[in-house]
């Protein structure tokens, strides 16, 4: 990082500011001066500042901008940052919503998509909208947080359906709001006698480390089993800064886990990876996900193909520490969920055997166990038939022949489903030359 006090923009600025996590949103870079201020833009980052964000803002932390290499535009933390002229080429296969979160929302801020836990939508807001960004559809549309009223309908849905047992909080930015306003929805859920974990989606660890404060972390302490999913996506973002952060919620005796998206050009590269991989490790953040880059509109410039995300995942499996390596997913277009994606290590099955693969390529047998199979019900372990697994347990336990998509669940559910807008409060903020344009006071 270099140091914010030489950058001409933050003159002056005194560490007890730079290091006051309001100050650092309420100065966030959102127009083409300001980013100028920070870096020598290229034409292709000028324009994209100038035609980009008409759809989806700017908005970036100082924090953040004083990683951005101020001479090479390939830098990644300026490609995660500054719009260029290629975000506003759509792709024949984009989607606004590709991932169908509207359509599985049965009450406005809540995704119900699998059976026992949801999304819980608490914000619009970011402290730094990310270029890759998939939620481009809800986020930064209205640059306020949920009304109490949205809010308790929300917390009464998960009250009211005893199945949901883990909730996760997210936006927007689930820590762009204050710490009273996140401890009035994580009250309300603990609440739910069948609520057993609660999770929290943030990328503030890493673009402003300083919203983990000592007083945060003690307010989350009281809502355990409580977890902590981050968003870093290349190694230049663990800084000494993000790593404090993520520390002081390991600290608190919050697990923290990672999702990366695959970005082209970026961090798909198998060393690169194997290097975020261990560096996350090092700050006691366990890698979670790999994700393939969703087609929302105008990301078609960051996407890769799956099959570079299994060569990185052939690159990792066996080269390094089991838990270093996370699961790469594909999110299913149309609301399909997130289907695992990996290299096949079973080469062939027969009833006695099974062919098997290792990373080096060495290929062994394993000799499989003969023993009647257990078809008695109920089952003399869980005491059930099995028949409430659902899915392809309807196949393998409740006797069914095929599988109908037809009349699914999650579609019967959500009753058509309802957008995700923060109802009444508006249309989305024009940004000014004012490097605090368009902010609403934090709850």
């Amino acid at each position: 990082m270099r140091p914010y006090a030489e950058i001409p923009l933050w003159t002056g600025v005194t560490a007890e500011q730079w290091n006051n996590w309001k100050w650092q949103v309420s100065h966030r870079l959102r127009t083409v001066e300001d980013v100028a201020s920070v870096v020598r833009l290229a034409d292709e980052e000028r324009d994209g500042i100038l035609r980009a964000t008409s759809g989806f803002p700017l908005s970036i932390t100082p924090y953040y901008a004083a990683l951005m290499d101020p001479d090479d535009p390939s830098c990644p933390i300026r490609r995660l940052a500054v719009p260029t002229s290629h975000e506003v080429d759509v792709a024949p296969e984009d989607r606004p919503d590709p991932l169908d979160e509207q359509a599985d929302a049965p009450v406005p801020l809540i995704t119900h998509r699998y059976p026992d836990r949801v999304l819980f939508l608490i914000t619009d807001m970011c402290s730094m909208y990310c270029r890759h960004c998939t939620r481009r559809h809800f986020t930064g549309e209205f640059g306020h947080a949920a009304a109490r009223p949205q809010l308790d309908r929300a917390i009464a849905y998960v009250r009211d359906h005893e199945e949901i047992r883990d909730v996760l909080i997210s936006g927007g930015d689930a820590l762009l709001v204050g710490d009273d306003w996140l401890e009035y929805v994580l009250r309300g859920l603990r609440a739910c006698p069948h609520v057993e974990v609660l999770r929290l989606g943030t990328r503030m660890p890493v673009v402003c480390p300083q919203r983990i404060t000592p007083e945060l972390c003690a307010m989350l302490r009281r809502y355990h089993p409580l977890y902590v999913n981050t968003h870093f996506n290349h190694p230049k973002e663990i800084t000494p800064e993000a790593a404090a952060a993520c520390e002081r919620l390991s600290d608190a005796g919050i697990p923290v886990g990672n999702q990366v998206v695959l970005l082209r050009d970026l961090n798909d590269c198998p060393v690169v990876m194997r290097r975020l991989m261990h560096d996350c490790l090092k700050i006691r953040v366990r890698p979670y996900y790999i994700y393939q880059c969703d087609l929302s509109p105008g990301l078609s410039h960051f996407r890769t193909s799956v099959r570079a995300g299994l060569e990185i995942m052939e690159m990792l499996r066996g080269h390094t520490t089991g838990f270093a390596v996370p699961t790469f997913v594909v999110d299913a277009p149309g609301g399909g969920g997130k289907i695992p994606v990996m290299p096949n290590y079973v080469l062939s099955m027969t009833e006695n055997q099974v062919i098997l693969r290792n990373y080096e390529g060495v290929i062994s047998a394993y000799t499989e166990p003969q023993y009647p199979r257990r078809d008695h019900h109920p089952c003399s372990l869980c005491h059930t038939d099995h028949s409430q697994l659902g899915g392809l347990g309807r196949l393998l336990y409740g006797g069914e022949a095929a599988l109908e998509p037809a009349g699914l669940p999650r579609r019967m559910r959500a009753g058509g489903g309802h957008s995700h807008a923060l109802e009444g409060v508006g249309a989305r903020p024009e940004a000014s030359s004012s490097g605090s344009a368009g902010l609403t006071p934090l709850p």
